[in-house]
């Protein structure tokens, strides 16, 4: 299949266009067709291995996910469907619930039974609510039954006490859109968003679950589901009530975004890639965004050409669990071959008709192409930090306690770090860990678990952890322009402790990275190269690391880093003027700006001078690898 030219003129920044979206989401289904059953019910894709549901459920899961790619596709263009995808669709349905729970080679399995297929039971929902006049409402009677006896058990309380309960919330609306159990249906939609409501932090963030847990969960699950059963339903008053959360939402949202379109890779289920232009597509949907037309589809298109030509799809044309290419440590044991499919979320955007502004306005930039930006995101505890010279995104961590160990005793490296960007890293174990500070116990590194957060302001945020029973590590990210000032007062830790701060995993031919000791580490100590294989990014991965030792029961630690995509950067020292005076940090910027932290005082700070112009818009591509700038003929 042809690709559509680029058409540099509309999308300066992209060049691709709706036919380019049309184009890709063709490919993706026809590519998975040779996979499917006999009667296209499941749709088993190869993979290194299944998940832990085993390989019918991830069959159910290739059909699921992929006909919600078919349903955007085909609701998109009004019902017109020249390569017959949702009859192939229709056909799997009848046949996967003719006998489901059985081994059947086309039989579906039982929501009762696997958990998973909980999960599946939305999008098939959400699929035949899209498409509903062109394939439901030609099904036979008997096959229309079948479905909802199979959909029913979704109504049910949530398996999974987090966003899951946003699938019995979608099965919900399908129901009663058809007029089926629609009381059970109504009590499910009302228990269900009165259960998220308990995890609404404020300021356009969800926690998923009863826990710190911030990442793209929120804008494709925990935003997106209510927002868009607000509108396919025409519930008004839905609607208000969640579509400003969401304009919220995305007002921070953008900033995660990099100039060569990649979202920013943190949390876990990362293999669902361009799922996270789900959420601008839908604020463009409802009318809920702070985005321009332009701005949204420069947004969404640059994150689906980011993963198009970077090796999302192998040479069959299917997704593989992975970031760019295959990449085993990023798949959760949940994660089955079709898993990836859940991509299909960033095809929203083909619901909007062809001559609507998102499609006809041209592209605008990007903030991370706009100019520098250091953003607290207060709820998650969390803070942004973007260059407009290269167009690189950086995410401090204070505020996720979402971790779990890893075999091996090792944080959970999606949460974990102190550090992520849109161009490197996280590291997986046995490697050393990126972005980490570590007690050195017994000549093994300490993890980091659980971090409280103490605080956010407009260019820092700090945490604290316990690395060992009795030691609290209080740690802080001060952050200006490509410059950070990392900060970590050890308490109750015996004199003479190791201790190791490492920087960004870069790959050759990525960022520079620089990390130098200011306080703590021995005069005249110098940043070693750590070998650290590979990572999302690629193979040949390396890291820098200072190391020092403890000098009493509380003892300061400090180091400047930088990550940048600018060619032969200045001397990190060259960024930042940093006085030390017991647990108090002074930092003076370049502009002129000047901090004070205080370590000793959790949250104690205060930032004082000049606030500093942005960076003006750079005048060439400001992605490193040069494809993604603005362009014209």
């Amino acid at each position: 299949m042809p690709s559509p030219p680029e058409n540099r003129e509309l999308s300066p920044y992209t060049g691709w266009t709706r036919a380019h979206w049309e184009t890709a989401a063709d490919r993706l289904l026809l590519a998975v067709r040779p996979y499917a059953s006999p009667h296209k019910a499941l749709i088993g894709l190869p993979g290194p291995r299944p998940s832990r549901s085993g390989a019918r459920s991830d069959g159910l899961e290739g059909y699921a996910r992929t006909f919600l790619l078919a349903a955007l596709r085909v609701a998109g263009s009004g019902g017109h469907d020249p390569h017959g995808h949702l009859d192939r669709y229709a056909e799997g349905l009848a046949a996967g619930t003719a006998a489901p729970g059985t081994d059947g080679p086309d039989s579906w399995p039982l929501l009762a039974g696997t958990r998973q297929a909980v999960v599946e039971s939305a999008s098939v929902a959400l699929a035949l609510r899209l498409t509903r006049p062109w394939l439901w409402d030609r099904l036979d009677d008997a096959t229309r039954h079948r479905t909802a006896d199979w959909l029913l058990p979704a109504l049910g309380p949530s398996p999974v006490d987090n966003n899951w309960w946003l699938f019995g919330l979608t099965v919900a609306g399908f129901l009663q859109d058809t007029g089926i159990a629609t009381g059970r249906a109504a009590a499910t939609a009302d228990r269900s968003l009165a259960r998220i409501e308990d995890w609404w932090r404020g300021d356009g963030w969800y926690s998923d679950g009863d826990n710190r847990a911030f990442d793209h969960y929120n804008a494709w699950a925990l935003h997106f589901y209510p927002v868009l059963h607000a509108h396919l339903a025409g519930d008004r008053a839905l609607l208000d009530r969640y579509g400003p959360r969401l304009r919220t939402h995305l007002d921070a949202y953008v900033h995660l975004f990099d100039a060569c379109g990649a979202p920013l890779p943190y949390g876990r289920s990362l293999t669902y890639r361009f799922a996270a232009a789900a959420a601008p597509w839908l604020g463009t949907l409802t009318g809920h965004t702070p985005l321009s037309p332009g701005a949204t589809r420069r947004l969404a298109s640059g994150a689906l050409r980011y993963f198009h030509e970077r090796g999302a799809t192998d040479a069959r044309g299917l997704l593989t669990l992975g970031w760019h290419g295959p990449h085993p440590p990023l798949a959760q044991d949940y994660s089955g071959p079709g898993s990836p499919y859940w991509a299909a979320k960033g095809f929203l955007g083909l619901l909007l008709p062809p001559d609507h502004p998102a499609w006809t306005d041209p592209e605008e930039p990007l903030p991370a192409e706009r100019a520098d930006t250091v953003r607290p995101l207060a709820p998650a505890g969390l803070l942004v930090q973007t260059t407009a010279a290269d167009g690189l995104v950086r995410l401090h961590n204070h505020g996720s306690n979402h971790v779990h160990a890893v075999p091996g005793g090792e944080d959970d490296p999606g949460y974990a770090r102190h550090a992520y960007s849109t161009r490197t890293g996280p590291t997986a174990a046995p490697a050393p860990a990126d972005n980490h500070f570590a007690l050195l116990a017994d000549g093994r590194p300490t993890t980091r678990g659980p971090a409280t957060p103490a605080g956010t302001g407009p260019r820092w945020a700090a945490s604290s952890h316990t690395p060992l029973p009795g030691v609290t590590v209080r740690s802080a990210t001060l952050a200006h322009g490509r410059a950070e000032v990392r900060a970590h007062l050890v308490l109750g830790a015996p004199e003479g402790t190791p201790v190791r701060q490492t920087g960004w995993a870069t790959t050759p031919g990525g960022p520079r990275a620089q990390l130098h000791p200011v306080h703590g580490f021995p005069a005249g100590s110098t940043a070693t190269e750590l070998p650290t294989g590979e990572t999302l990014q690629g193979p040949g991965s390396h890291t820098l690391a200072l190391h020092g030792t403890t000098s009493g029961p509380a003892s300061l630690f400090v180091a400047l880093a930088s990550l940048t995509g600018i060619p032969d950067p200045a001397p990190v020292t060259d960024l930042a003027r940093v006085r030390v005076t017991g647990p108090m940090l002074h930092v003076t910027w370049p502009d002129g700006t000047t901090d004070r932290l205080d370590l000793g005082t959790p949250g104690a700070t205060e930032a004082r001078g000049a606030t500093g112009a942005p960076g003006p818009a750079p005048s060439a591509a400001p992605c490193v690898e040069g494809h993604e700038g603005p362009r014209t003929g």
